[in-house]
């Protein structure tokens, strides 16, 4: 299952390409002035600051121009969304954790939107260095980018708040009710479980939208719901405060279940970029400030363990 090359239908077309926002003038006024990277910035409750050896290491060219170039595609919550329909202020878990990134490394993270079926092309063509977008890494695109891993997204299972069947796998589906969108992964996967359950089959309740499958849920007329696990994260936190939904935490499953690893992007011609994008991102993993940029948007399961490059297999 992809975060973006397969279910990125799931949510509402992208904004206008035209829309550029910098992180020294999306609002928080903390970021830094005059388009320079602060020595220090507050993410999530974590103050992250700048480390000069990993700054030292970054390419010439973004050292001079203090900032990374970076495409994304929004909206596509929790990864990447507007503060507000219709503006250009953005928020999200890859824009937040962009910004934690430019602070360890002493520059800024300019963040553009950019369709997705584009981003690549685009750090091809020199118009951006990477791009953070919930961009699944796999081997045909590492022919052309080079991946550093951050995540990693497969289905999860969103219930009624407090779980009052007691679903805690994929397993428990059997003999339920269970929504899920039409022509998804998640259908996939629910339809290539059944074999699993004996004679309990998943009774199975297909919807044009996951938000009408969550509808669903709601009024009790299934048990569960299944769709991609960040989502359903966000669903859960979100949905009336966080009163609506509970996100099932499978622990044989922390990212999913057929999860794959989510990268950030990065010009093949910028290798030095790379190399110091996964260092940093280690140390921000090692002192936990990754899993609480996470927890913000109620997925702190899919966080990695390390900064791997290029990690997919397929």
């Amino acid at each position: 299952m992809t975060s973006r090359s397969v279910s990125r239908h799931l949510v509402p077309a992208a904004a206008t390409t035209a829309l550029v926002c910098l992180l020294g003038a999306c609002g928080n006024g903390s970021d830094g002035k005059d388009g320079k990277a602060p020595a220090s910035l507050k993410i999530a409750g974590v103050t992250v600051e700048k480390n000069a050896e990993l700054h030292a290491s970054l390419p010439d060219a973004v050292k001079k121009a203090g900032t990374v170039r970076v495409a994304t595609d929004v909206p596509y919550a929790p990864f990447e969304m507007f503060v507000k329909e219709g503006g250009s202020e953005l928020t999200g878990l890859d824009y937040d954790l962009g910004r934690a990134l430019g602070a360890r490394l002493g520059v800024t993270f300019t963040f553009t939107p950019q369709k997705f079926d584009g981003i690549v092309p685009a750090i091809q063509a020199g118009k951006f260095d990477a791009a953070m977008s919930a961009i699944t890494d796999n081997k045909e695109r590492q022919q052309v980018v080079d991946f550093v891993d951050y995540s990693q997204s497969g289905s999860g299972i969103l219930v009624a708040h407090g779980n009052p069947q007691k679903i805690g796998t994929l397993d428990d589906l059997c003999g339920r009710k269970v929504a899920v969108q039409a022509a998804t992964n998640q259908l996939k996967l629910l339809k290539a479980h059944q074999k699993e359950c004996g004679g309990k089959q998943i009774e199975i309740q297909t919807f044009p939208k996951d938000s009408d499958a969550q509808l669903a849920l709601r009024s009790g007329k299934v048990d569960a719901d299944v769709l991609t696990k960040p989502a359903a994260g966000w669903t859960a936190k979100t949905a009336d405060a966080g009163r609506a939904f509970d996100l099932v935490e499978d622990p044989e499953a922390p990212g999913g279940y057929n999860a794959s690893p989510n990268g950030i992007a990065i010009s093949k011609k910028l290798p030095q970029l790379t190399d110091a994008v996964q260092k940093a991102l280690q140390t921000l993993i090692d002192d936990g400030t990754v899993k609480k940029i996470y927890a913000k948007y109620g997925v702190a399961s899919i966080a990695l363990k390390s900064a791997t490059k290029n990690a997919a297999v397929d």
